[in-house]
C-alpha cells in the first residue's frame, strides 16, 4: 500500500494514457465496421470474403503486429499510435462480424415498411435498421471494449506505457504488488468502460427500456392466465 501511495502519480499517468489508447480503437473500429459490415449484410457475395478476412486479422498475434506496424505505417518503434492503429484493426475484426449479423437480425418487416412509406435507402439505415440492430452492436462493442482494454497491455513490451508497465516492471523486479497495480487498474477501466456504455445504450435506445420491463409483465400475464386453469382440474 505504501508503494502505491508514493506512486500514485505514475499510476494515474499510465491509467489514463492506457484509457486513450483503449478509447481510440473502441470508436474509430466501430465507425469503420458500419459500412463494412453493411457490404457484408447487403451484399450476400461478399459476406465470406469479408468475414474470413476480418477472423485472419483478428488472428494475427498483438505483439508480432505491433512490433510490424512501424515498417508499415512510417511511424518511430516507440510511438504509440503504433498500438492505436493495430487495436484499430482488432476492433475492426471484430465488430464487422457482429455489424453484419446485427443488420440482418433486423425483421425484414420494418424494411419494407420504410421502403412503403417513401424512405430512401440511406433513411432506411440510419432510421430504422440502425436503430433495429443498436442492442446487438451494442453488446458487440461491449465485447471489443473488454478485449482493446486488455490488449492496450501488451504495448508495454514495446515500451509503449500503460497499465501494462506494471506488469513488466513487477515481474522483472519480482514485485507482486506492482503486477497487482496494474491488473487491478486494467480490471477497473474495463469496468467502467463498460459501465458507461450500459449508460450509453440506454441513453440512446430508451425502447430496450421499455421492452425489459414489458417482459416480466407478458409473463405474469401468461402465470395468471394459466393459473387458474390448473385449479378447475
Amino acid at each position: 500500500m505504501n508503494w502505491v501511495v508514493d506512486n500514485w502519480v505514475q499510476v494515474a499517468q499510465y491509467a489514463g494514457q492506457h484509457m486513450v489508447l483503449a478509447i481510440v480503437p473502441i470508436i474509430v473500429g466501430t465507425a469503420l465496421s458500419l459500412p463494412i459490415g453493411w457490404v457484408a449484410n447487403r451484399r450476400r457475395w461478399s459476406r465470406g470474403t469479408i468475414l474470413g478476412a476480418a477472423g485472419i486479422l483478428y488472428a494475427i498475434p498483438s505483439l508480432p503486429l505491433f512490433v510490424v506496424m512501424p515498417a508499415l505505417i512510417g511511424t518511430r518503434i516507440l510511438d504509440p499510435i503504433n498500438v492505436v492503429v493495430a487495436l484499430t484493426l482488432y476492433a475492426l475484426a471484430l465488430m464487422v462480424r457482429t455489424t453484419a449479423d446485427a443488420l440482418a437480425s433486423v425483421p425484414n418487416e420494418l424494411r419494407l415498411s420504410s421502403q412503403a412509406i417513401g424512405f430512401s435507402a440511406w433513411q432506411r439505415f440510419w432510421g430504422v435498421e440502425l436503430p433495429a440492430a443498436g442492442p446487438v452492436l451494442l453488446a458487440g462493442i461491449r465485447v471489443v471494449s473488454v478485449s482493446t482494454v486488455s490488449l492496450v497491455t501488451v504495448g508495454a513490451l514495446i515500451g509503449v506505457q500503460s497499465l501494462g508497465y506494471f506488469f513488466v516492471n513487477g515481474y522483472q523486479r519480482a514485485f507482486p504488488t506492482e503486477i497487482a497495480v496494474g491488473v487491478i487498474g486494467t480490471v477497473a477501466i474495463a469496468l467502467i468502460f463498460d459501465t458507461c456504455l450500459v449508460f450509453l445504450g440506454r441513453l440512446l435506445m430508451p425502447w430496450t427500456r421499455v421492452s425489459s420491463r414489458a417482459r416480466p409483465a407478458t409473463r405474469a400475464a401468461g402465470r395468471s392466465t394459466i393459473e387458474p386453469a390448473g385449479a378447475h382440474a
